[in-house]
């Protein structure tokens, strides 16, 4: 009987000092509330543009608590200072003792969105990224969803006067330092050929002895130029592979890691892309994930050699 009595004292104990999850957005006093208001989804999870035909299936929030956990530019970034969009809740997805996803339904007078939005283990506001905006064009679709490794996909759809079905798709990922990074695109619309390239470092400084243009031919080089010392150089890369069907660019500056090595690693950016110098060639190679830059079958690779620079004509003498 004792220990009956010990346990029902124990139960009564733990009801009383746990809150009583909030039913309705009024009850929200706070980020692990707001978290908790959104019902868990499962993964992987998918989803379409056809969710803001529904909304009695999600929960309205009221802006003025939405405002509390999330900052206001998230939404006024997309629908402008001053407007308040309606938001609904879709779902979470938790990563265990770690982050958390929010997709957050915000519908206007003319725009409508999907956002997703983290939170760190902390409850506190981190990142957001808009998946899906509609803007009313009825031959647009949208699919958008998260894999079993928290991977973060969006695809806009369309089909042409001819009935084919087009598509592009943007593929991102939550890194350490607490951004949205995107890791790949592809897409099978067309794209123009032979567009004039501009190379936007052409003019700077390049006197450092590694420096210069290093081609394969035309529509495939890389520039080097100086950058803000020694141990730096700005590089531009433009590629073309299966007859302009695989494409890829890079503009940035690579740190020299060895006397003829460089390497190019972005800020937030996972793209990794070593660059070795020999007397007149630059070999280039991609060391991780550059998918943002390019297009999905082709690489950051191969033998440059360096162009000789045309030498200033002399100034003819006038005659006296």
């Amino acid at each position: 009987m004792k220990i009956y009595l010990v346990f029902f004292i124990a139960v009564l104990f733990f009801s009383c000092s746990h809150k009583k999850t909030a039913t309705s957005s009024d009850e929200i006093e706070n980020a692990h509330d707001f978290i908790t208001f959104f019902p868990p989804l499962p993964l992987p999870f998918q989803f379409t543009d056809t969710l803001f035909r529904h909304h009695e299936r999600d929960s309205l929030i009221s802006y003025k608590t939405v405002e509390k956990f999330i900052p206001d530019s998230v939404f006024s970034l997309h629908f402008g200072k001053g407007v308040r969009p309606k938001i609904y809740t879709v779902g979470k997805i938790v990563v265990k003792k770690n982050e958390t996803y929010l997709f957050v339904k915000a519908i206007g007078t003319a725009k409508k969105i999907i956002y997703i939005i983290c939170f760190d283990k902390d409850d506190k506001f981190v990142a957001s990224l808009p998946l899906i905006n509609s803007e009313g064009d009825p031959s647009v679709n949208w699919v958008a969803g998260m894999d079993n490794k928290y991977t973060i996909s969006t695809t806009r759809q369309h089909k042409s006067t001819n009935g084919q079905l087009f598509y592009r798709r943007w593929v991102y990922v939550f890194n350490d330092a607490g951004t949205f990074t995107l890791i790949l695109t592809e897409s099978n619309e067309s794209r123009p050929k032979n567009f004039e390239i501009i190379n936007p470092i052409d003019t700077l400084s390049h006197k450092h002895k590694f420096t210069g243009d290093y081609v394969q031919d035309k529509r495939n080089f890389i520039s080097v130029r100086d950058g803000k010392n020694s141990s730096y150089v700005i590089i531009f890369v433009h590629f073309e592979k299966d007859d302009g069907e695989c494409k890829g660019e890079l503009k940035g500056e690579a740190r020299f890691i060895s006397s003829s090595a460089a390497r190019y690693k972005g800020n937030g950016d996972p793209c990794i892309v070593d660059f070795s110098f020999g007397d007149n060639t630059v070999r280039m190679r991609e060391v991780e994930g550059c998918g943002n830059h390019r297009d999905i079958k082709c690489f950051f690779d191969g033998l440059y050699v360096k162009k000789k620079e045309a030498k200033p004509k002399p100034a003819k003498k006038k005659n006296k």
